[in-house]
């Protein structure tokens, strides 16, 4: 197919996120050629609520796409191919017929159906066996049983087919190119989907209530799913922690990628088998490339680590910018004795514990706020340790170096702290936005545009690399006075 490739021909990224919309034109390099960006509303009815508007989201599509082929000067047919990633488990109903959206999209953050819950704890079992997914207010399932609770005429159209259901990748392929279909990560995230057959389960949307007729089929995540209007082939969709995976070149079993902004994902590619966690983590579909098998992974997300620099600027005014916090570590050579667990709304992976809440510990009159600023990065190069044993022992894999993203990777303090605390090196690729490059790369081999994950990896590039310099007794101490500082935030709550 590299033959019928036209001369200086592009790949396009649509990275369809939780506050905006991005399209980055790549070229076969790797290079970002363009990039246009548009955000939308977030929207809270209630308390705990959090909804977007579909409809607002495709237009923003429209606009990025348009607006980053226009920045890079080309032609359409430049364009060989188009890649989505998504933020995961936003839930959309549309209109079969009309293809207007039903209801407002909830999001994944959105937790009204917390209500569900306990009525599925039953069968908690078979959903994590089944979806290695436990009952959450998290993934796509409650909040499609939810909305089609609300409308008795909603669920008997859904019955019948009419009204159809997508996570964020389905709705923009419905637009694109009139096809009603996602890929195996986005379905992964539903509680619906059987990870061995990596088709729909019958038992599982009976245990939800949720009718197949308005599910979309299921595909793997680097293929032609149709075109635009324009011609171009829509060839991948990928979830945006697993485009990430995907983007650092993680081919591999044992290989990881961490993405750090507010809060952080680590995945680690476990290989062709699903890896059932008995230590916190979700297991999930890595990614699926045309007819190979699909690649899985184990997953950890840790809450806050970005969002506690900004809770120490505003909150406690100790720093003005977040740039701010790793010139105020500096001041001091380490953290003085203190230890900061930031468990604001409970602890994440591994311990999953709400009753959990945020501690200082170690304070004496010592402690300086430049030592506050370091446990503050240290807290994140704690917790990323914790999911990362976590993962080291359900998959028998020993992770040998961390691929590092996001915001926080500016901060080289911080990661030196991560490589000195996993003692494995912590490696920066010379492109920071690999979700988008994830999604390109995958609908590049979909069209031939590079001939394989081999040339993927040769194109990878790392900007910076840090290698562990700490001493093994120091790095144990400070592990062991974080675990012991750990459990002083459990049963603060009595709920």
């Amino acid at each position: 197919m590299r033959g019928t490739l036209p001369r200086q021909a592009y790949i396009a990224a649509i990275d369809q996120g939780t506050t905006s919309t991005r399209c980055i034109v790549f070229d076969q390099n790797g290079n970002i050629i363009s990039v246009a960006q548009r955000e939308h509303r977030q929207i809270y009815p209630k308390p705990g609520w959090v909804e977007h508007d579909a409809e607002e989201i495709w237009q923003a599509v429209r606009f990025v796409l348009a607006e980053a082929i226009s920045m890079a000067q080309l032609e359409t047919g430049r364009i060989v191919a188009l890649g989505i990633t998504n933020q995961r488990e936003t839930t959309v109903l549309w209109d079969r017929r009309t293809g207007r959206p039903v209801a407002p999209a909830i999001v994944w953050q959105d937790t009204r159906t917390d209500s569900l819950l306990p009525g599925l704890a039953g069968e908690a079992e078979l959903f994590t066996e089944r979806t290695g997914l436990p009952p959450a207010t998290y993934f796509s399932g409650p909040k499609i049983r939810w909305l089609l609770d609300q409308d008795s005429e909603l669920r008997a159209r859904a019955e019948r087919g009419e009204i159809l259901f997508g996570t964020m990748d389905s709705w923009l392929v419905w637009n694109l190119t009139g096809r009603h279909v996602t890929d195996v990560t986005n379905a992964s995230r539903t509680m619906l989907m059987n990870l061995r057959t990596l088709q729909w389960d019958d038992e599982l949307l009976a245990a939800l209530d949720v009718p197949s007729a308005m599910l979309p089929e299921i595909r793997s995540s680097a293929e032609v799913y149709g075109r635009t209007s324009d011609g171009i082939p829509v060839a991948a969709a990928l979830g945006d922690q697993q485009a990430a995976l995907f983007g650092h070149v993680c081919f591999a079993p044992g290989e990881a990628k961490g993405t750090y902004g507010s809060g952080s994902f680590l995945l680690m590619n476990t290989g062709h088998d699903p890896v059932r966690s008995k230590h916190g983590l979700l297991t999930t579909v890595g990614y699926k490339i045309g007819q190979a098998p699909a690649v899985y992974a184990l997953e950890g997300a840790i809450a806050v680590t970005g969002s506690l620099v900004q809770w120490l600027r505003d909150n406690l005014g100790l720093i003005s910018t977040a740039a701010e916090v790793e010139t105020l570590a500096m001041t001091v050579p380490d953290n003085g004795g203190c230890y900061f667990v930031p468990a604001f709304s409970g602890l994440f992976a591994p311990h999953w514990r709400s009753d959990a809440r945020g501690v200082i510990a170690g304070l004496t009159a010592f402690v300086t706020k430049g030592h506050l600023a370091r446990a503050v990065l240290e807290a994140t190069a704690f917790q990323t340790r914790e999911v990362v044993e976590a993962m080291n022992a359900d998959s028998g894999l020993a992770l040998t170096t961390l691929q590092a993203d996001g915001g926080m990777t500016v901060d080289n303090l911080l990661m030196q702290t991560l490589a000195d605390t996993l003692a494995v090196p912590v490696v920066r690729p010379m492109v920071a936005e690999t979700t988008s490059l994830g999604a390109a790369y995958a609908a590049g081999l979909a069209t031939g545009y590079w001939p394989d994950t081999d040339s993927l990896r040769a194109n990878w590039h790392k900007a910076a690399e840090w290698h562990p310099a700490m001493d093994e007794g120091t790095r144990a101490r400070e592990y062991r006075n974080w675990q012991r500082a750990v459990q002083r935030t459990l049963y603060w709550t009595e709920s």
